[in-house]
């Protein structure tokens, strides 16, 4: 039995829908989420554990979600999805983020989107392809609905289009297109790779996290004067040319310990950055005080 904790496939990100091959298509075009990432592992005696992409167990947190792979699948399950809440007819980020009380005194739902299977009772799939990982999934979940369903899904290139162009007031964050021979490996690949929806924000470099020279992302502060994280994590490309030019600034850093960056300081140190400027593409920056669950678990990449 395959049993946590179990490092999770990433994709890598791209700057537009991958196009798809001719018959027989070679892509999956899935959508990408606004919520948590979970693997559901269904243990014997049918306790199940939803670990996050820190290996933390959110079970606790979502004790409805965890009901349901125990009430619907026999142990030896492993599922990998995502941790959806729904507000007002779309997705709802910042409702995660509130306690299981919060969320139903206020009649918010949250549902398990599921978009691979890992492994079934007595089998660990993950050496097959996805096209076959994707069937047997179906066949796992059967009838199942909400709160545990599959992630919807297509091999049409313009069906996935328009998805993307489409699906955007409803807080789908972008698509993710896979191989379909691809197997289930630990860690970012280009087997997989994710397109999402950014906004270009000019805002004032204040910190970065991680190393200066290579840093993982950085800490800014818009015109609303909120401080943000950037996301996904900088490319190498990125953090090297993150790096050198706050090295140009000349300006001094200061460690903060308790959130593992460094601050910019002196005026030398501060300067106007827009987070579309990147090679790549940086992301439209997150809100870096959504705490330790928010921060730990957020999307597929």
């Amino acid at each position: 039995m395959l049993v946590p904790p179990v490092e999770v496939m990433r994709p890598r990100s791209a700057d537009g829908v991958p196009a798809q091959a001719p018959p027989p298509r070679e892509l999956q075009y899935s959508l990408e989420l606004d919520g948590f990432r979970a693997l559901a592992f269904v243990l014997e005696g049918g306790r199940v554990v939803l670990q996050s992409r820190s290996r933390r167990d959110l079970s606790p947190e979502f004790p409805d979600i965890a009901a349901a792979p125990a009430r619907l699948l026999p142990p030896g399950i492993v599922l990998d999805g995502e941790l959806c809440a729904y507000r007002e007819d779309r997705l709802s980020f910042t409702d995660l983020l509130r306690s299981h009380a919060d969320r139903v005194q206020a009649g918010v739902p949250v549902s398990y989107i599921v978009f691979d299977l890992l492994a079934v009772p007595g089998r660990d799939v993950r050496a097959l392809p996805l096209r076959d990982r994707w069937e047997l999934l179906g066949t796992a979940l059967g009838e199942a609905g909400p709160p545990l369903q599959r992630v919807p899904a297509t091999q049409d290139e313009e069906t996935a289009r328009a998805w993307f162009r489409d699906l955007r007031e409803a807080g789908v964050e972008g698509i993710v297109a896979k191989s379909l021979g691809s197997t289930y490996r630990s860690g970012s690949t280009w087997s997989w790779r994710k397109v999402r929806h950014s906004d270009t924000v000019d805002a004032e470099l204040i910190g970065l996290v991680g190393p200066a020279a290579r840093p993982r992302a950085l800490l800014v502060r818009p015109a609303d004067g909120s401080t943000l994280t950037t996301t996904p994590r900088l490319t190498p490309a990125q953090a090297r040319q993150v790096g050198a030019l706050v090295a140009e600034t000349g300006g001094a850093l200061t460690a903060d310990t308790d959130r593992s960056t460094a601050r910019c300081c002196g005026s030398r140190g501060r300067r106007r950055w827009s987070c579309g400027r990147w090679p790549g593409g940086t992301r439209r920056p997150r809100s870096s005080g959504c705490g330790g669950r928010g921060c730990e678990g957020r999307g597929a990449g």
